[in-house]
């Protein structure tokens, strides 16, 4: 079996997403640390958006964190995370683009709003979005599981994880704090976070918090 060679930069939550996913599959990689500051001149060549996470495998050069993880879930099979009914597998790539182009941005708004106007749509727009997932994800898909889709962890659930590690950093710059009437979400993030593969990935508080100073620096 050919080594997967990962380039990643551990406070990058989509880079977070791929470490997470080999983890869960016991893959072993090569890990290659990239300075997003300072980008190796070579870089390009591997990924054309200059981005992370990007990887080497098999001869082949990859970049997107949900492309690289669905190509990981097909390569190494075992054990498998997107559901096996095609509908399922449908509205678990309709979910990962949902935390993508909707729950990650607003994330990323409230860290950087730059005034107390934008900070408060901000925090709105992200209670929104936790509801959003408390209610049509957790409490419709999930079962008596603790998971996106029921007992099973799965590429989904891998795909949202990092932000709630990074949370730390909101409730220190924004004092954000997630609802406590977000009962199964807490149930969800709990689960994951005793999981083998998030503690030996996991980052300290404190290191989100001085990572992430200077989005927030801004802010009124």
């Amino acid at each position: 079996m050919t080594t997967v060679r990962l380039f990643s930069a551990k406070a990058c939550p989509f880079a977070h997403r791929t470490r997470l996913v080999l983890a869960e599959k016991g893959v072993g990689f090569e890990l290659t640390e990239i300075d997003l500051s300072n980008k190796p001149k070579d870089f390009a060549a591997v990924s054309a958006y200059g981005k992370v996470p990007a990887i080497e495998h098999d001869g082949n050069r990859l970049y997107e964190s949900a492309v690289i993880n669905e190509y990981l879930d097909e390569v190494f099979a075992t054990p498998p995370l997107l559901p096996k009914d095609a509908v399922q597998r449908a509205l678990a790539r309709i979910w990962i683009d949902y935390a993508n182009t909707r729950f990650a941005p607003a994330f990323g708004a409230l860290l950087r709003a730059e005034s107390a106007a934008a900070e408060g749509a901000a925090k709105t727009a992200f209670d929104e979005s936790l509801d959003y997932i408390e209610r049509e994800a957790l409490g419709k898909l999930s079962g008596a599981g603790p998971f996106w889709f029921g007992s099973s962890i799965g590429l989904v659930d891998l795909a949202f994880y990092p932000w709630f590690e990074r949370l730390p950093a909101l409730q220190h710059y924004r004092d954000y704090v997630v609802p406590k009437h977000l009962v199964r979400l807490q149930v969800w993030r709990e689960a994951i976070s005793k999981r083998p593969s998030a503690q030996g990935q996991q980052g300290s508080a404190e290191y989100y918090i001085e990572r992430y100073a200077r989005f927030a620096r801004q802010a009124a």
